[in-house]
């Protein structure tokens, strides 16, 4: 990772400054033995070693860093229940009425599985289950939208298709003609719940070991061999949830993503007039651009929003700039507030914009690629490695199961990504009426 970008340590997010310290989490030293090895501690990695543990399974996790260290401590804190691009319908077209609907089923959960481990464990992260909405400003945007919220209505989802009244309500702008509401999403403090996840496991009886990033893994007879700088782990099965962060212990992994730079910044406290006005019964909001933007507001009356430069070496000043173009869009009574933090991170995101569980080797198994949904999807991808990881059949009846497959062109895919990103904006732009 580059560290000269700006907000690109972990120590740079908002994040890091609300919340409680880090579990103490030292490196791996010498050698150990566990029944299932983690190679990552993110949302994925932390829920598959707090899942096995409730199983009575011996546990390890080894994490280059701190947990939450990756996107799980960088995002926006919006937990969805839904997925990032495809309506219900169509993951039923694709996949089959069977396993079409039991994806539907699990990502409609997936936000519900959050939740009950935050109350199961009382992690402390700033929870709020008050809905999450996607607003329209066209006709169109509201077209597609209205879509997505009757593909979900029709399986029963506490969903409900508000016009622009309510969404003025609810969002605190006029700058929007209807919204989705889906009352299943809600908000946390997303390092926090990382590592509320970390403290819970390791209650359970895991081990989680950072700052004790993977050298090689191989296989010897039944066991597989982890090394460290310092240590050796044998185990005899393994999950790889290093998702974004993926490096080359499995090249072909890290080819079947593509890391996309994702930045975020906050404002200062509003005070509590102007917060009050702005998505005042603490609703997230993901709106229907092509480019996303995403707004939610912390307890202490910041607004956070991701932004998305089209350089992944972006400046703090260009990130101002874009962050108040969108402010003064969706926000304009927020003109005298200044932006005070700064941050990114990498996301996975998979060309169709789905998760994947893979079988790399036997014994070895991983998850990724949840594309901007990472909170509920990690969370329940993490229970179903866990499955996996102890031949439960539960955990391949959900996705499709496969080897890794490495994308064509994988090392220009990510300026790609970038380019298509500023002309999906050139068109969000005129689609606004502006040029």
């Amino acid at each position: 990772m580059n560290m000269s970008i700006a907000g690109s340590d972990i120590a740079d997010s908002l994040w890091t400054l609300t919340t409680s310290a880090a579990p103490s989490c030292p490196a791996l030293n010498g050698n150990a033995d566990t029944d299932v090895a983690i190679v990552g501690g993110g949302y994925t990695g932390l829920s598959a070693a707090l899942h096995l543990s409730e199983m009575g399974l011996s546990t390890t996790v080894l994490e280059a860093h701190e947990p939450g260290y990756g996107a799980s401590g960088r995002n926006t804190g919006e937990v969805v229940p839904g997925w990032s691009k495809h309506e219900p319908d169509q993951i039923v077209a694709e996949f089959g009425d069977e396993r079409g609907e039991r994806m539907n089923a699990w990502v409609q959960a997936s936000a519900d599985q959050v939740f009950e481990l935050i109350d199961r464990y009382n992690i402390e992260c700033h929870a709020g289950r008050h809905g999450w909405l996607m607003p329209a400003n066209t006709a169109r945007r509201l077209s597609a939208v209205q879509m997505k919220y009757e593909g979900w209505a029709r399986r029963g989802a506490d969903v409900e298709m508000l016009d622009a009244a309510a969404t003025q309500r609810l969002t605190g702008s006029a700058h929007y003609q209807g919204a989705w509401l889906h009352r299943g999403g809600g908000m946390i403090q997303p390092l926090g719940y990382a590592r509320g996840l970390a403290r819970a496991a390791l209650g359970n009886g895991a081990a989680i070991h950072g700052s004790s990033p993977v050298t090689s893994l191989h296989r010897v007879g039944e066991s597989h061999v982890l090394r460290t700088p310092d240590g050796t782990l044998h185990a005899r099965r393994v999950i790889i949830a290093t998702n974004a962060y993926s490096g080359n212990l499995y090249p072909a992994l890290r080819r079947a993503l593509v890391p996309v730079r994702l930045f975020q910044v906050a404002t200062a406290p509003m005070g509590d007039n102007l917060a009050a006005t702005i998505l005042p019964e603490g609703h997230g909001i993901s709106d229907a651009r092509r480019v996303l933007w995403a707004f939610r507001k912390d307890p202490e009356g910041r607004l956070v929003s991701g932004v998305a430069p089209l350089s992944s070496g972006a400046s703090r000043e260009h990130m101002r700039q874009l962050a108040r173009r969108q402010f003064d869009t969706v926000y304009p009574q927020l003109s005298d507030v200044p932006i005070e933090h700064f941050w990114n991170g990498l996301v996975a995101v998979t060309m169709d914009r789905l998760p994947r569980m893979v079988d790399i080797a036997p014994g070895v198994h991983a998850g990724f690629g949840y594309s901007g949904r990472g909170i509920a999807m990690a969370t329940g991808m993490g229970r179903l490695l866990a499955l996996r990881a102890t031949d439960d059949p539960e955990g391949g009846a959900v996705f499709p199961v496969t080897s890794p497959r490495p994308l064509p062109l994988h090392t220009v895919l990510a300026p790609l990504a970038r380019l298509r990103a500023w002309w999906w904006r050139q068109q969000d732009r005129r689609d606004d009426g502006r040029s």
